[in-house]
């Protein structure tokens, strides 16, 4: 079911996206995901500031919880399939974690540059688990851009880069269209 993990390149070159919906048990057992959130660490970092936080989520009833209700609270209309998508958000996969962009006001380093960093964290977090033998999918949507599911993990300086969940795939991994080279790629000057 898994890609070819011989080798560094094979890995980089075979990592697909799992749809949380699709993973399932197992996930990174404590050991497996110290080592994964380790790897996530060592991401390019101007400054070494570490703009970025890692929160592991434990209780999904509680996470679903606090998003049913922040979502309630901004949509008072929302109506019953709307607060079940938000429910079945929390319960996606059995691993979860989720990325923070954390940056650092009094640093010189520029604000754009340690968003990158967090960005790079969730992108290396993905391989990790990959190169562990399990499948991540990175979401964002409405939750990622509430203040008050934000509020629960960190402050209000940072934001949701990602939620990121973890597991093992239930089928095999489908392979998205990818961009042309001559299309995304240009030499200068010419």
């Amino acid at each position: 079911m898994f890609n070819d993990l011989s080798s560094p390149l094979s890995a980089l070159a075979t990592r697909r996206s799992g749809k949380p919906r699709d993973l399932v048990a197992p996930a990174p057992d404590p050991a497996q995901l110290a080592a994964i959130l380790q790897v996530a660490a060592r991401t390019p970092d101007h400054g070494t500031l570490a703009p970025w936080r890692f929160v592991v989520v434990e209780d999904r009833d509680a996470l679903s919880a606090l998003i049913v209700g922040a979502y309630r609270a901004e949509k008072p209309e929302a109506k019953r399939l709307e607060l079940e998508a938000m429910d079945q958000f929390a319960r996606q996969a059995p691993a979860l974690v989720v990325v923070l962009s954390s940056p650092r006001a009094e640093s010189h380093i520029p604000l754009w540059e340690q968003e990158l960093s967090a960005g790079a964290a969730c992108m290396n977090l993905l391989h990790a688990a990959h190169a562990h033998g399990f499948a991540g999918g990175w979401l964002t949507g409405w939750p990622a851009y509430s203040d008050a599911v934000r509020d629960a993990f960190g402050g209000a300086h940072e934001r949701i880069a990602g939620f990121l969940f973890l597991g093992t795939p239930s089928r095999s991994l489908d392979e998205r269209p990818r961009p042309e080279s001559d299309r995304v790629v240009s030499y200068w000057p010419r």
